[in-house]
């Protein structure tokens, strides 16, 4: 999600959903150690619960990004091994760490070790199901063995391998097919472990089917396994940026909490309110802003016509509130057509 989930997305969603917790996008190290530490990690305060996503593979390096991360308030530190883009490769960090799960060990405890109070703020990995055409299920399961020696208890899988060479980052995300039952039989064979699953979710019904351990065809596939078992959460990372509508619903499905009645008006009406407020303290335009709010009107009469509105490069010198005016206009006159 590198330049999608940066902190003006993330009090967008914000916005839709008080529970959810909220992650950076993927930080380098190299970032935070020799470049602008405030402008990768600096974030507005309703944003909690969020965690900083580092990529690296020096334990030195982690643990003083990690410590930097305690400092500046994040939530939990979550350790990149699933990205397998080949920038990310020549860096010799994302998916190939999975090739050397002692190494990730090594990273991780050095992280912790680095925390004052690695209890409240947690060290966490993010990982695939295997890499390249490694397709056995004793390769995951001895990663996730090997790092949470190392003290790491949250495992955050994205159910499919990721192929180092062959395959776009997109690619990655489609072609390599989804092996829920590789993530049920972690939760099963590591129960004191929390083991969230990512990848193919788009729709509540597919997130409850993975929470609750409900028979699945692709569970039941693995006849070995023993069946599906109830996870500790699901991760959604573009659905939810592309139709961020969703995520409106979610404090009282999954979190037991009324949800808010305010309506997609309401809440493009405070994103307004939040681009002012960017320009007076930093002076920051509209539009990079409001790119992340594109999906709001997903699926709804007019949303086309609203989304070219605000995304009008030709519009970026006039006052937000005026962009969200012509922006309604152009859904009325869009439902008046029947567009």
């Amino acid at each position: 999600m590198i330049d999608w989930t940066d902190r003006h997305c993330r009090y967008f969603h914000r916005l839709l959903s008080r529970r959810a917790r909220l992650y950076t996008e993927m930080i380098t190290t190299g970032a935070l150690l020799h470049g602008d530490v405030a402008r990768h990690l600096r974030f507005d305060d309703a944003e909690h619960p969020v965690a900083l996503q580092l990529g690296g593979s020096e334990p030195a390096d982690l643990a003083a990004c990690a410590r930097l991360g305690e400092q500046w308030g994040y939530d939990e530190i979550n350790l990149n091994c699933g990205c397998p883009s080949e920038r990310v490769q020549r860096g010799a960090f994302g998916a190939c760490l999975m090739a050397e799960p002692q190494l990730v060990a090594d990273c991780v405890k050095a992280m912790r070790d680095a925390l004052q109070n690695p209890e409240r703020v947690p060290v966490t990995v993010k990982h695939r199901v295997g890499i390249d055409r490694v397709e056995r299920y004793d390769f995951v399961r001895d990663f996730v063995g090997t790092v949470a020696e190392a003290g790491c208890t949250t495992f955050i899988v994205h159910a499919r391998n990721a192929w180092l060479q062959g395959l776009s980052p997109k690619e990655n995300r489609e072609i390599p097919p989804l092996r829920y039952e590789f993530v049920h039989r972690l939760k099963r064979d590591f129960p004191s472990l929390k083991v969230v699953i990512n990848g193919g979710l788009t729709s509540d019904a597919q997130v409850l089917e993975q929470l609750q351990g409900a028979d699945s065809p692709q569970a039941a596939a693995d006849q070995a396994g023993g069946g599906p078992v109830p996870l500790d959460g699901a991760m959604i990372g573009r659905e939810a940026y592309h139709n961020p509508w969703w995520l409106a619903s979610w404090d009282r499905l999954y979190f037991g909490e009324p949800g808010s009645a305010a309506t997609r008006e309401d809440i493009e009406e405070r994103m307004v309110d939040y681009m002012l407020r960017m320009q007076a303290e930093e002076g920051l335009g509209w539009y990079g802003i409001a790119r992340h709010m594109l999906g709001l009107r997903h699926g709804l009469p007019g949303a086309r016509r609203w989304r070219q509105v605000w995304s009008d490069h030709r519009l970026k010198g006039e006052d937000p509130r005026q962009v969200m005016a012509l922006a309604h206009q152009g859904v009325e006159r869009a439902e008046h057509a029947g567009a």
